[in-house]
This record gives C-alpha cells, sequence and structure tokens, in this order.
C-alpha cells in the first residue's frame, strides 16, 4: 500500500477494466498500432534488415524485432520532489493486462514472464537540476518503475500506467506542499466537485499517502479527512460534514435553527461545523449558531442527559464568504486581499467574537467556566479558494484559522508553476542476444532508484 507498510494494494481495490484494457481501448492508438505490427512481425518470423543500425558492439544478425525484449524506465519529469502515487495500480494493470491473444482470441498472461521493480506508493522521487537552469536533466532521474521483458507484451499499458501515476501523484504532490504550507493543521480534502466522480477514490488514496508522508516527515499525527465515502474507499474511512448552504436556505437563511435541527437528527459521532456566511455576516452567523446550540446544550445537561447534550457541541464554524464579497464585519480598506472573501482580518474578529460570546450571556456563576470553555473551543474552519500561497500567508501572520478546506488546487497541473507531476517512460536497453545494451533515444540514459524492489507477483 505505501512506504510505512510495504504492502501492496491488488486488483480487489481497483477493480480495473481488464478485458478492455488487454485491447488497448485505454491507450494511445499509437501503442496499439505498435503492438499489432510486432505481433505480425513475430508470427511471420520477421528479423532485423535496416541499414543504419546504431553501432552497438553485439551482432545484431538474426535479430527477431516481433519479440525484442527491452528495459523500460518510468519517471516523472517534475522540478524538484514529487510524491509518487498510482505504483499498486500500475503494478496491478501489468499483473493482470501483460501478455496477449492467441490465434484462438484467448488471451495469455505473460506477467511471471516480466521482471518488474518498483518503488512504493508514497515515496519520494526527485528531478536533479541541470546546470544553474532548474528544468532537470533527463539522464539522472530517479524512475518509479522500471519494466524488463518482451515489449509487445506490455506496450498496449504504457498509457494508463503513465496516467495512474500522473494523476495519483498529482495529486499527492499537491497535497503535501499543502500540509507543509500549513503547518501541520488538518487540510480538508474538498476537490470532489470539480471532478469525475469516477475519479475520487483514487484521488482520496493519493491524499491519505500525502497526509501520512507528511506526518511520517514532520512526526505529526495530523488527521486525514476526506468529503465523499468514495474518498475513502481505498484505505477504509468515510466522509465528514454538516451542510451545505443550500439546507440554510430551506431554513429561510437562519443558520442557527438549521444546524439545531441538525444537531437533534445526525449521531454525535457527526462533527457539528457550522457554515456561516450565508448571510454574509459571519460573526451573527457565529454567535447565533453558538448561543442556540449552547442553550440547548446546557438544558440537557442540567436535566442529567450527558449523552443527549453530546449532540449540541459545537466543533466548529465554516467561513466560505465569496471572494467577490466582503463580510459585514470587516472595515473596508480598498485591498481586495485584506477586504474580500475569507481573509485574515475577518478569522481575527470571527475568533474575538467566538472567545468572549459567553460573557454576554448572563450565566449564572457555575456555568460561566464552562461556557467560556465551550466558546474557546470552537474550531474556526477556512475554505474558499485557498491554496498553498495563501495558507503560508495566513500561517506567516498567525491567522486563528483551525483547519482549511481545500478544494481544485489540489489538482492543479501546471509546468509553468512547478506544479506538474507528469510522467513519462522511455526504452533504455534493449537485449541483444542474451546482453543487455544500451539503446536509450539521444538526451535520455538507463538511470536506479535504491527505493525500488522488485515486484512480487499475488493473485
Amino acid at each position: 500500500m505505501t512506504i510505512f507498510n510495504r504492502q501492496r494494494l491488488d486488483n480487489t481495490v481497483f477493480k480495473l477494466d481488464i478485458e478492455r484494457m488487454r485491447r488497448g481501448w485505454y491507450s494511445d492508438k499509437y501503442f496499439e498500432n505498435v503492438y499489432c505490427m510486432l505481433t505480425a512481425l513475430a508470427t511471420s518470423g520477421y528479423r532485423y534488415d535496416g541499414q543504419y543500425p546504431r553501432d552497438i558492439e553485439v551482432d545484431t544478425d538474426d535479430m527477431d524485432v516481433g519479440n525484442m525484449v527491452v528495459e523500460t524506465q518510468v519517471f516523472t519529469r517534475r522540478k524538484g520532489s514529487t510524491v509518487v502515487v498510482g505504483v499498486d495500480k500500475a503494478l496491478t494493470m501489468l499483473r493482470h493486462c501483460a501478455g496477449y491473444f492467441d490465434e484462438d482470441s484467448n488471451f495469455v498472461e505473460t506477467y511471471d514472464q516480466l521482471e518488474v521493480w518498483a518503488i512504493h506508493d508514497g515515496a519520494v522521487v526527485n528531478y536533479p537540476p541541470k546546470g544553474n537552469a532548474g528544468d532537470g536533466d533527463p539522464r539522472f532521474v530517479q524512475p518509479a518503475m522500471i519494466i524488463r521483458g518482451r515489449y509487445r507484451d506490455f506496450a498496449l499499458l504504457e498509457t494508463p500506467i503513465l496516467g495512474a501515476l500522473s494523476r495519483g501523484s498529482r495529486i499527492a504532490t499537491n497535497v503535501y506542499q499543502t500540509m507543509v504550507a500549513a503547518r501541520g493543521k488538518p487540510v480538508l480534502f474538498f476537490p470532489a466537485r470539480f471532478d469525475a466522480h469516477e475519479v475520487q477514490a483514487a484521488d482520496g488514496y493519493a491524499y491519505d499517502v500525502a497526509v501520512q508522508r507528511f506526518n511520517h516527515d514532520y512526526s505529526q499525527h495530523t488527521p486525514a479527512l476526506v468529503s465523499t465515502d468514495a474518498q475513502g474507499d481505498y484505505w477504509g474511512s468515510q466522509g465528514i460534514g454538516t451542510v451545505p448552504h443550500a439546507v440554510i436556505a430551506c431554513f429561510l437563511g437562519d443558520t442557527a435553527a438549521a444546524m439545531v435541527v441538525f444537531a437533534s437528527t445526525l449521531p454525535p459521532e457527526v462533527s457539528r461545523i457550522a457554515l456561516v456566511d450565508f448571510n454574509n455576516d459571519n460573526v451573527t452567523g457565529s454567535l447565533r449558531t453558538l448561543k442556540a446550540m449552547f442553550d440547548r446544550y446546557r438544558e440537557l445537561m442540567d436535566a442529567e442527559n450527558g449523552e443527549e447534550a453530546r449532540k449540541y457541541i459545537l466543533h466548529g464554524v465554516r467561513l466560505d464568504t465569496s471572494r467577490s464579497v466582503r463580510d459585514a464585519n470587516v472595515p473596508p480598506l480598498g485591498d481586495p486581499e485584506l477586504d474580500l472573501g475569507v481573509n485574515p482580518r475577518l478569522v481575527f474578529i470571527v475568533r474575538e467574537a467566538l472567545d468572549h460570546a459567553w460573557e454576554g450571556w448572563n450565566l449564572p456563576p457555575e456555568w460561566e467556566e464552562r461556557a467560556k470553555g465551550y466558546c474557546r473551543a470552537v474550531n474556526i474552519v477556512v475554505s474558499g479558494g485557498f491554496n498553498p500561497k495563501r495558507i503560508r500567508r495566513f500561517e506567516q501572520l498567525g491567522v486563528p484559522a483551525d483547519s482549511y478546506g481545500v478544494g481544485s488546487s489540489l489538482m492543479s497541473n501546471d509546468a509553468i508553476v512547478g506544479t506538474n507531476t507528469d510522467f513519462t517512460a522511455d526504452v533504455v536497453r534493449i537485449q541483444v542476444k542474451g546482453q543487455w545494451v544500451d539503446m536509450a533515444k539521444v538526451g535520455r540514459a538507463p538511470c536506479d532508484n535504491p527505493e525500488m524492489e522488485r515486484a512480487m507477483w499475488g493473485g
């Protein structure tokens, strides 16, 4: 599964579309073309008869091109470091889809004839700088995987293998960078609404691996928090969340009423986090909800019904103000970064209001300290357009945000700003009469990665 438990996921998790993958349904067309060509050459007994072979110190007579055995290395072209995810899925593709169709159209698996070396999900690979340009040198890469075997047996799988690694590593690397920016505060995984539902399970797994990697590197225990059950599918977690803006509209914009009914309906294990920006007044929304929840909590505690009272503990408020508007509590300064959306000033204002709300509740003396603790235990979740740059600014300013809800930026794939994690693959050696011969295109070279392990094929 990851470098942290040294186990591999298999197809009971991935549920690959094996039949169509074997036939090239998910492959770039030129891989299907070359598979057909090499198969035809192998069937006809063709031997290399060209005139301009690269000069190599091995006799090239009688070379069986159709059954050529090659060494392919798979690596990322991303600048700097990449948290790799997608290795187990790539290995599963090789396990079930490497092979060929015989003359009776039966698929013959040849995975056991491949020699595959691979790192584990969660490992980090680095792309070394080239001179002072910092754009990387593809002659000195750290492969995530090396495949040795007859090329036509796995040629069709290059496209889906690279796709699995690129997508998973993109999510994981973006999450990792966001976690670093947040200094270990929870980063809630909110990108489900920005992509097709079919990718949720794989994306959620990549997110969890990144959180594990961050915790490992920084000796933290930050939880992995996803918004859908599908995102937790690979690793046995469930989505979290409370209410959307839509349900507040159903309660006529009354956030407090919506949260009290929510609390009365859902089990206490579901965190009570109020979305308080519906009326563009986060302070009023927070304070009204806080008071309504506390009053019910106090009533039940006085009635010695502690179990029911747990339902009315307000765990947090979420600020999600649109970046096109200024909250009613933020005095204008004429700077969009300081005025609009969920900005640092707004979070400080809400925190101050929450901490001192109990002072105006006219409580009996025996409830004052408990009310104070209740108010100050309410966390602030911020969301709405957050990315590592914006989070770093919040952290540098000491903004009292307890966690960050992050969505579309976790899927960013921008080569200009260095967030892309695109993988590629090269044939770097071929086997000629039992000897491995370098045959990389100019500018590439065979490389190694000491973190790779020999793949041991399961069922």
